[in-house]
Order: C-alpha cells, then structure tokens, then sequence
C-alpha cells in the first residue's frame, strides 16, 4: 500500500493538494514572521508583532503592530518607503509653504492673497517679503521654489503672456511631476478657455471675491468642500464606518457574525450567503464584495460564509462592551507571570467570570500572533482552544512591545 507524506505527517491521496497548499502557506508565514519579527527598535528593544492571514495565495495577508518607530523600521527593512509618502512626510513637516507666482500688473490683487495665505497658517513666498535688496533674484526665487509645498500662480490677461511668470510655471510643473509640490493655477478676468494648453485638463477656479481666497486657503489645508456625511441605509454599520477602515456594507456582514455567535469561534453562526444577505439586509452583489472584502476572516464565501474566530477579535470591540486586544494583553500577563495560573480554557473562563464568549476572541488575538501552543481540538463545542499554554519568548517580546 503506498503512503503519502509531506513534512513529517501521512496523509490521504485525495488531499495531497490541500496538504501541500496548507506546507506552502505555512512555509511563507513562518518566512514573513522570521523576516519581519526580527526588527527591532535599538532604542526601546521593542520587536513588532506579526499578524497572518489567510487560507489560500489569493487572500494571503499580513499586518505589524507595534509603535510607529517599530512600525517605521518594518517598512524600511522591507522598502515600502513610496515617493508619494515622501512628499506626505515633507508637506507634513510644519506648516504649508506656498509660492505665489504674479505679473506686477497683478501686484495689488496678490498682495491681497499673500496676506490672506500668511494670516491663515500659510507660510507665503511673495517676492516683495522674501526678496532685500542686493539679493540675486534667481537664487531667492530657487529657494522659494525649493521649499514649497504648493506653487500657486495667478493666471490673468496680463500674466499669461510674461516670460517670467512662465518660467515660474515650468518649475513648478516639473516640481509637481517630481511629486514635490501641489500645482494650483487660479484666474482672474481670465476665461478658462483662454488657459495655456497645458493647464486646460487642470481645475483652475476664478478669484472674484474674498470667499474665493478662502476657499483656496481651504484647499491648501485639505479641507473637503463635500457636505456632511449623511446617515448610512444600513445604520447598524454606520456607527463604525470610520472606525473600522472598512466599507459600510463590510461592517453590516461583520456586525451581524459579531451579534448572532454563540461562542466567538468558527462556523459560528453557519451560513449561507444567500440568506446572510437577506438578513443584512443588502443584495446579493454587495454582500458578495463585502465577503471579498473580508475574505481574510472567511474559510468559504462562494456558497457558505463560514466566519473564522479571527472575526471577532477584530470586530467585538466595535459592537461589544469589551475589546479583545485588551483582553489578550491581560490573559497574556497572567499566563506569563502567574505559575499558578490554570491552562484549560474552562477553567480560566471560570476564574475571569467570562462567557466563553469572551475568552475565545482574547485566545485567538494571541494564537494569531502565535503566542500560544496549538490545542485546538475537534469537538470542543464552547471554547476555540481546549488549553491556553504561552510560548514564553513570544509572550515576553509581546507583553514588553505594550508596555
């Protein structure tokens, strides 16, 4: 009779394929955990915690917590630094810096703005401040240009044509392709079809009145002109639309796993899609993408949507009176520091006066991070792991990354 093993363990012919996925998937994640795991802060000695899920390639994910020096030593190591996050960094490094291109025919209108933009937080480069005599003017006006955060250029009848202005306006262009700076044409008796053919695709408003340079001061400091959020159709969601960093129709699917489980654990509750969408009130379409959306907490969700515990130590804390991480960092501590400390599941819900409910949420937080020794076990109805046993090494670099 021919045997089939993989890593150590037999198993059936009509399983080799999931069985080498599953080496597959655990081969990367104990790749990405030895990568990432090992960063640490030389300040404080604090190493991230690794977060991996997933049951196939395709809905393979993985997020770090830890401080933000942690967090900015895991992106380094691994060369996530993007250009745009450079300029995100540059433009949020003090105020904004605006440099203000004009013809002199134009001077009194852009004094106007130039004292609008300094009184309202914006650090304003216009020649007749920044520019002394016996300066050079081409070196003032490179500094001007250097260091802006937004070019801004007043495009009037008299201005369109000037030699100057326009050489302003290629440097500024160019350092907009760069991503150095946001590029802000504004007009002035000026019609928008008479806007130099490079700025045509542009959105150049007019200035016709001191509400039009507040709007452009807006603007410069990112506040939205859309009007406030209205309520969602689905306001069970709603609430926690901002929270969770998930779309509305995701956080309506998760609400109602995080309301109708009875223990916190796997395939609790077991559903169908067709009938989660009629209870969540969505279509089938929507409650589709929102599985999609959430495919990382999901083991199925072409027919079924069998939830993973995962769920809800992500989700209770939006919709429950208690929040899993918290919960984890204080099972941790115990199970780390007290000897006495009981293992079985059952037990420790006993001690806590916790529902397991409760416990399987903190328990899975910290499986997740692989904290804990494996005890999952089949027909263990109420708790998602039979034993809570720490893995020490794990558990001090944890409970010391929360300090």
């Amino acid at each position: 009779m021919i045997h089939f093993e993989l890593n150590g363990k037999r198993i059936r012919p009509g399983n080799i394929g999931d069985a080498i996925m599953q080496a597959v998937l655990e081969s990367l994640e104990a790749q990405i955990r030895e990568k990432v795991g090992a960063v640490r802060d030389p300040q404080t000695g604090e190493f991230p915690t690794v977060v991996v899920r997933g049951d196939d390639l395709d809905n393979l994910q993985f997020h770090v917590e830890g401080s933000p020096e942690v967090i900015a030593l895991v992106r380094e190591r691994l060369g996530l630094e993007s250009e745009d996050e450079e300029m995100q960094d540059r433009q949020t490094d003090g105020p904004p810096r605006a440099f203000l291109s004009y013809a002199s025919d134009d001077s009194e209108l852009a004094e106007r703005i130039a004292h609008k933009l300094q009184s309202s937080g914006i650090e304003t480069w216009w020649d007749r401040w920044c520019i002394r005599t016996g300066d050079s003017l081409r070196q003032k006006i490179d500094e001007g240009l250097g260091e802006c955060t937004h070019f801004l250029v007043l495009l009037t009848p008299q201005s369109v044509g000037k030699p100057w202005v326009n050489q302003e306006m290629d440097a500024g262009l160019v350092r907009r392709l760069r991503n150095e700076c946001s590029f802000m044409p504004v007009r002035y008796k000026l019609a928008a079809l008479d806007l130099p053919p490079l700025l045509s695709g542009m959105h150049a408003p007019e200035i016709k009145a001191d509400e039009d340079i507040t709007q452009l001061i807006n603007d410069i400091h990112g506040i939205s002109r859309k009007p406030r959020l209205g309520p969602s159709p689905h306001a069970q969601a709603a609430d926690a639309a901002t929270q969770t960093g998930y779309s509305a129709a995701a956080n309506t699917v998760a609400r109602y796993f995080v309301e109708n489980t009875k223990y916190g654990r796997f395939a609790d509750p077991m559903i169908d899609v067709e009938p989660l969408a009629e209870a969540s009130g969505l279509t089938i379409d929507d409650t589709r993408d929102a599985l999609y959306e959430l495919s990382g907490f999901f083991k199925d969700t072409k027919i079924h949507a069998l939830v993973k515990a995962s769920l809800f130590t992500e989700f209770d804390r939006h919709w429950k009176p208690w929040d899993p991480r918290e919960d984890a960092l204080k099972l941790a501590a115990d199970v780390m520091n007290d000897d006495d400390f009981p293992a079985e599941s059952k037990a420790i819900a006993e001690l806590y006066g916790w529902e397991p409910r409760r416990l399987n949420p903190a328990a899975t937080y910290l499986f997740e991070r692989d904290m804990l020794v494996d005890y999952k076990v089949i027909g263990n109805r109420e708790f998602e792991l039979h034993r809570i046993v720490g893995k020490p090494d794990e558990l001090r670099r944890f409970l010391k990354s929360r300090r």
